[in-house]
């Protein structure tokens, strides 16, 4: 069913500062949801600018479809139904070239969480799904009723930084044997068992909802992958000025996003103890934030779910 967006874009006036916007560029945002960032990037690059709005998310292409009709009609948004990670043989195959701008919004959104069908939520009754994509073949409840304890305890600890891994795959093993786990409601009981927590701190399932939501959908992979992408996307042809943002929402993704700006905003990628550069390592980006930006404390209070929101964003360097 179609219905309004409830989300709210994050660090809007952060992206568009970044971005830049004009008249008759081209952009990507690769994470579509809502598409609250599509909608100003469009708006700010009027009259011909164009977007291509990518999600793995059919019902979040559908919503952007109606909400943003008057764009798809006059040409002007591009809507694709596919993953970040096939980023550069999307645009290739639309013919979207020269691409100023690409947006990587990677939390997912607020239409997601509140529908309880989708399995992400804790707060909420719903099967254990957490699929952005609903072709994929494995879901959360899959995983949790067929790995091993010790996969388990390695997807919380290596996905969720949960400490309680070990104690938390022993337990889940335990009660799937008398009963599959299907619902959030079970999973998120179970990890919340004999732990004090007060209102309005961290839930006890919070972190291995993360690790299954990541495992599930592949995302720190997909990230790897797309990073790399974006390089040869906004260099061909090459401009000057042509950006990438970048809004990470937990360490594990923020790590994976700065490795990758610091590594490619240096001439040489050599390890320290080497005389000599033997890699032949150009930089290929300038970076634009040296520290990551942060919602401000009035967006935090609107909007209390981009308060984990970390930006960093760069700027491709054209060769001589």
């Amino acid at each position: 069913m179609i219905h309004d967006t409830h989300h709210i874009p994050v660090l809007l006036d952060e992206v568009l500062s970044l971005l830049q916007p004009r008249a008759g560029g081209c952009y990507i945002d690769g994470t579509l949801g809502g598409g609250g960032h599509t909608a100003a990037l469009l708006d700010h690059s009027a009259p011909d600018g164009k977007v291509l709005g990518i999600d793995t998310d059919i019902q979040a292409l559908d919503r952007v479809r109606v909400r943003l009709s008057s764009f798809v009609e006059s040409g002007r948004l591009l809507l694709v139904h596919g993953n970040f990670a096939e980023l550069a043989s999307i645009a290739s195959e639309l013919g979207f070239a020269p691409v100023h701008g690409i947006l990587l919004d990677l939390g997912f959104s607020s239409d997601q969480v509140e529908d309880a069908h989708r399995g992400f939520s804790f707060s909420v009754d719903g099967p254990l799904d957490m699929r952005l994509d609903q072709s994929l073949a494995l879901c959360a409840a899959d995983l949790i009723n067929t790995a091993s304890e010790q996969e388990l305890a390695d997807l919380f600890r290596r996905y969720g930084e949960e400490r309680r891994a070990r104690q938390l795959a022993h337990r889940i093993v335990r009660e799937r044997a008398k009963k599959p786990i299907q619902r959030t409601t079970q999973l998120a009981a179970l990890a919340a068992a004999g732990v004090a927590y007060k209102p309005g701190s961290i839930h006890p399932a919070t972190r291995i909802f993360q690790a299954l939501r990541i495992a599930v959908n592949k995302e720190l992979e997909h990230l790897e992958s797309v990073l790399p992408q974006t390089l040869e996307v906004l260099s061909h042809p090459a401009e000057e000025g042509n950006r990438i943002v970048v809004i990470s929402f937990h360490s594990l993704e923020d790590r994976i996003v700065k490795e990758f700006m610091r590594r490619e905003g240096r001439d040489c990628v050599c390890p320290p103890h080497l005389p000599v550069c033997m890699c032949g390592h150009k930089a290929r980006l300038r970076i634009l934030t040296p520290r990551p930006l942060k919602p401000s404390i009035q967006e935090i209070e609107s909007n209390p779910r981009a308060r984990s929101a970390k930006l960093r964003a760069a700027e491709v360097l054209v060769s001589s």
